[in-house]
């Protein structure tokens, strides 16, 4: 298992609102549904990760 590390984001609200409903629809909690969506941006800009 990875280590977790916490950081903080400055977000408009409204995309907060977006994706903490996008996260609840995918049954799953806020920070693994961030790390999912950004994983997948990342690794499709620059490959999967070494």
């Amino acid at each position: 298992m990875v280590e977790k590390s916490q950081f903080n984001v400055y977000l408009p609200a409204p995309l907060v609102k977006r994706v903490k409903h996008a996260a609840i629809e995918e049954g799953m909690s806020l920070s693994a549904y961030v790390e999912q969506v950004l994983t997948q941006v990342l690794n499709s800009k620059e490959g999967p990760e070494k």
